[in-house]
């Protein structure tokens, strides 16, 4: 039996979990400058102490409604094989210890493009975790 830590993220009401060594570290929202023609999905770059930052709308990247304009989103920045990435989300949650026991194929009503970027979840005792597939989130970025 395996056990791994995921950082959990909210969009919509869905309880989504990214790898905590992925994780860089989660900063509250940042003025973004937006990219002429760059995809949908991607909400701008962020200046990150010096560091040029892409921010990827999660909410858009898995065909979400859009989020209340009085809300703003939280980042979560994670590493990346392109780099260093900004995920917006609604809100972030606390740390999970999940056992490998629990996880199973992602969820038949899960749809598109959602389908493809989760590799499974994690039943939980009042909510499912739906674990991103990193790698595959960012990469619209290649």
């Amino acid at each position: 039996m395996e056990i791994t830590q995921f950082c959990t993220l909210f969009l919509d009401g869905a309880c989504y979990g990214i790898e905590v060594t992925r994780v860089q570290e989660i900063i509250r929202y940042q003025r973004l400058t937006r990219v002429p023609l760059a995809p949908n999905v991607v909400a701008g770059l962020m200046n990150l102490r010096g560091q040029i930052v892409t921010a990827i709308d999660l909410r858009r990247r898995l065909s979400l409604p859009p989020r209340d304009a009085d809300k703003l989103p939280t980042n979560v920045v994670v590493r990346s094989d392109v780099g260093t990435i900004s995920l917006l989300v609604d809100s972030v949650g606390d740390v999970l210890q999940v056992s490998s026991e629990t996880f199973e194929p992602p969820p038949e009503t899960l749809r598109r493009p959602a389908r493809d970027l989760v590799r499974g979840a994690y039943k939980l005792k009042d909510r499912l975790l739906l674990v991103l597939n990193t790698e595959q989130v960012v990469n619209v970025l290649q």
